[in-house]
């Protein structure tokens, strides 16, 4: 990966999760976002190089400003070891591996060759349902579907049966990527490749916009999911951790 690469995936990352306020200094992004997504709500490095640890300080400054704990999103490279030091030193918890994969678009679309699931432009009420269907937190579902409903030039895959959207996901066209987000499939219809279909309807919403290359990111243990990203010619470009400010303790105002 070159630094371009990764800075332009983590630019079209953020348009994609559409935090409420994003800034931007000395090379990081900060989004804000009061939602359940980590990635609309973690400040990231655009580039993967040592920086400076007083950098913590302005960061945490400005998440308190916006009322949030301050989180991190860094990847697992030598080169943010100092950074990680100082995070534990102060507390900071770090979290379950993600990873970032990235796949040749024509790739992705041959993962399914059966009827590709339906697109439109926005999100319908029955895509959105299905993010709150049981087995999936409904107040993360929520959260989730809201961000990605927000971002602009976005597509939105259903596959339907009986008039029930089963499975879902959407597709966003940025910086010269396209990216997968939000991908779920009912509990009943599930190992019945409907998550393939949306995968390469996405694709070939990206062909259409002459898009060559795509991104997603995934739970390190999700082993279903990423059986389906290998076959759809996902490759690990780098993998990441959140790492999370703790909790302010309270301040004891009794008088002895």
């Amino acid at each position: 990966m070159t630094s371009s690469d990764i800075e332009t995936i983590e630019r079209a990352t953020i348009a994609a999760v559409s935090p409420e306020i994003v800034e931007e200094f000395d090379g990081w992004l900060l989004p804000f976002d009061s939602g359940t997504v980590g990635r609309a709500r973690s400040a990231v490095p655009l580039r993967h190089e040592p920086v400076e640890l007083a950098i913590v300080d302005r960061i945490e400054a400005r998440y308190q400003a916006h009322g949030l704990r301050t989180m991190f999103r860094l990847a697992t490279e030598a080169c943010f070891d100092d950074l990680r030091r100082e995070l534990t030193r102060r507390g900071y918890q770090s979290g379950r591996p993600m990873l970032v994969q990235i796949a040749p678009v024509e790739t992705m679309r041959g993962v399914c060759e059966a009827t590709l699931a339906e697109t439109a432009d926005t999100p319908d009420p029955a895509w959105t349902d299905l993010f709150l269907a049981e087995g999936f937190d409904p107040v993360d579902g929520a959260s989730r579907a809201k961000a990605l409903s927000r971002a602009d030039n976005s597509v939105f895959a259903s596959v339907r049966e009986n008039g029930k959207t089963v499975a879902a996901g959407a597709g966003a066209f940025s910086h010269g990527w396209s990216s997968v987000h939000g991908m779920r499939t009912d509990q009943a219809f599930r190992g019945k490749g409907l998550a393939g279909r949306v995968l390469a309807s996405v694709a070939a919403a990206a062909s259409q916009r002459g898009i060559e290359r795509a991104f997603l990111q995934v739970e390190d243990i999700n082993a279903s999911a990423l059986s389906l990203y290998r076959r759809a010619g996902f490759e690990t470009a780098w993998s990441y951790d959140y790492w999370t400010q703790p909790e302010p303790q309270p301040t004891n105002t009794e008088t002895p």
